[in-house]
């Protein structure tokens, strides 16, 4: 029995097999790095996220979080673990080796954070907003900023959150009420309240510094008047040491559907006119310094989403292994025939294989996304910086919509395989369903990010670097036709679809322009879903080429080429033709079962009906 958490051996494919990071360890940014010191990494993520932070996520999820005497209290279970993440180096282990990091390349990261998120993400949200709020302070703080508070919060010393959400504002960050006020010696009064703050309010760490959006006084309304502010629970002394409070009070916490063992605070700042804060970057670049903060965010949330999607997998697929119950169908009429193991049963495999190949599917998009940005980040030129980062920006909203999107099917997914026995609290699968489903929401909605995605990023240079990956496609696609006839019926349904998204794509960027915009508006979300079919398509179907490819030399060295019956007696034996095989099927069933509606959808978006924006408000409910 594996970890029953991540397929280990499906990451080290991708990194390795399919991505090739080692084009990464080329690099004078990532020339420290190699094959063995990933595995290293990947292995101790392992050992950590099994033995120290999964043995958390239920009873984090029973005790939850309390809020007594204006003070919040995580699950006692939190404490320890924390701490041994912290002391192992994980908080911050992809920023520079200069600020206290490892150095690490992003897509490592990822297969690392994948077994921290699988096993308890709730209790990784307390480092993961301590590491996004530094590392704003890293980028964009002074040198005094960064030694008051940025060093403390990399170790995980102190905490860190970000605060945009207000009562009245919510996704619309520009009607934002709190305000900053300048004073004498250069700081800022801040006054306003703060909702849904993850991490807000905590005893994991003495201090939380909260990196704060305001207006400052008589600047413009809307976000460009947005700046952006570090702001201490406790004020901080010359020495470092905890001064008095800095008027930051917790309002209370919120009672919630999952993540229950994750503070989600409302925060008063300025109650008493005494809460001072500290400017970060210039006046007015609060939103574009909180952006960066957001992409890293949204890759993250992405793949919390993908952890417990992962784990509700390989926990379905162990239980289907172990329930008893029924007979194989070819005896069904027969009373004395033995029960059989449910995976034997024709539906539960079909749902099995819709979860691996949807799970398998969003891990590579994750992972690729991470690895434009080690690419971005490692490129020699200023032009190969842009376009690596150009298709980084292209893909985060579908990293982040799409991936949880099909995390909270998977989820629901592994409940029907277990059953009754899955919707009881006595089974972990409920758990993940439930946790889960806030990625759909926080870090910009989903149907932001499918916004995101048509308002914005496809238009970036009238369309050139999704023109870039439909190029690549078409070459991967002819490739895929000429050296694997085992997959060409399959990789025409991949055509197919890609024609398709690129059809409605063209016909986007004609609306746009046209009186019937809101078209574009209104399907932004089936768009994406899209989009994301498509992306997950293709990177599926790239593993299947390169599987069977890894087969075929198998099987040639097997003496068992060209026939069925010899290659299918390898599977029990060989666990590399068993994964390879698995590779395949998962693509060969999203090509039939997914692939193949995207022409379908993508002709109803571009009928461009108007009737959810044209029926009347009254009749929605009468």
């Amino acid at each position: 029995m594996g970890n029953m958490l991540v397929n280990t051996r499906d990451q080290k494919f991708l990194l390795y097999e399919q991505i090739g990071i080692e084009k990464l360890f080329e690099t004078e940014k990532y020339a420290d790095y190699n094959k063995e010191t990933v595995d290293m990494m990947i292995n101790e993520a392992e050992k950590l996220a099994v033995e120290v932070l999964l043995p958390t996520y239920d009873k984090g999820d029973k005790e939850g979080c309390k809020f007594e005497k204006g003070r919040v209290k995580v699950p006692a279970c939190f404490h320890e673990a924390y701490k041994k993440f912290c002391e192992a180096g994980w908080l911050c282990c992809m920023r520079s080796v200069e600020s206290g990091g490892q150095g690490m390349p992003n897509s490592v990261a990822q297969a690392c954070y994948e077994f921290f998120q699988a096993a308890n993400y709730p209790l990784i949200m307390y480092p993961g907003l301590t590491n996004g709020a530094a590392g704003l302070i890293d980028r964009y703080g002074t040198p005094e900023q960064k030694k008051k508070y940025m060093e403390r919060m990399y170790t995980g010393e102190w905490g860190g959150t970000m605060c945009l959400t207000e009562p009245g504002a919510g996704s619309d960050v520009g009607s934002l009420k709190t305000t900053a006020k300048r004073l004498p010696d250069g700081t800022y009064s801040i006054q306003g309240t703060k909702i849904f703050i993850s991490s807000g309010d905590h005893d994991l760490t003495p201090n939380n510094i909260h990196t704060v959006l305001a207006r400052i006084e008589g600047d413009p309304a809307g976000t460009r008047g947005i700046s952006i502010f570090v702001v201490p629970k406790f004020r901080v002394k010359a020495d470092g040491s905890l001064g008095p409070s800095n008027d930051v009070t917790t309002g209370g916490i919120e009672h919630k559907m999952g993540i229950k063992g994750s503070a989600t605070a409302m925060l008063i700042f300025g109650e008493e006119g005494k809460c001072v804060g500290e400017l970060m970057g210039k006046e007015r670049d609060g939103m574009k310094i909180m952006f960066n903060l957001m992409n890293e965010a949204r890759i993250e949330v992405g793949l919390q989403g993908l952890g417990t999607a992962t784990a509700a997998y390989e926990h379905a697929v162990e239980y289907a292994k172990q329930r008893l119950q029924g007979a194989e169908i070819f005896e069904f009429k027969n009373p004395e025939a033995p029960q059989v193991p449910i995976i034997r049963h024709a539906d539960i495999r079909r749902q099995l294989l819709w979860m691996k190949a949807h799970v398998e599917g969003c891990r590579a998009l994750l992972y690729y996304t991470s690895f434009c940005q080690d690419m971005m980040e490692a490129a020699a030129t200023k032009e190969e910086r842009q376009q690596w980062a150009s298709r980084a920006d292209l893909l985060i909203p579908v990293c982040k919509a799409y991936v949880t999107n099909r995390a909270l099917d998977v989820c629901s997914v592994a409940i029907d395989v277990y059953g009754g026995y899955g919707y009881c609290s006595e089974y972990p699968v409920e758990q993940y369903m439930r946790d889960c489903k806030i990625t759909q929401i926080y870090e910009g909605t989903n149907g932001i990010q499918a916004l995101d995605l048509v308002g914005r990023k496809l238009g970036i240079k009238k369309g050139m670097h999704l023109l870039a990956i439909a190029k690549e496609m078409d070459a991967a696609i002819a490739t895929l036709r000429e050296e694997m006839p085992e997959l060409s019926s399959y990789v025409n349904y991949l055509a197919e679809a890609k024609n398709a998204l690129t059809d409605v794509t063209i016909q986007f960027f004609k609306l746009g322009k046209s009186a019937s915009f809101l078209v574009p508006i209104l399907y932004a979300t089936p768009y994406l879903n899209l989009f994301g079919d498509v992306a997950v398509g293709y990177l599926l179907m790239e593993a299947a080429g390169i599987a069977q490819k890894k087969l075929n030399a198998i099987y040639a060295e097997a003496g068992a080429k060209g026939s069925k019956a010899k290659q299918r007696a390898m599977v029990h034996a060989n666990p590399d033709v068993a994964f390879y095989q698995g590779k395949i099927a998962a693509a060969k069933f999203f090509a039939v079962n997914v692939l193949t509606s995207v022409r379908g959808r993508a002709e109803g978006i571009k009928a461009g009906d108007r009737t959810p924006i044209e029926i009347a408000d009254e009749s929605f409910s009468v």
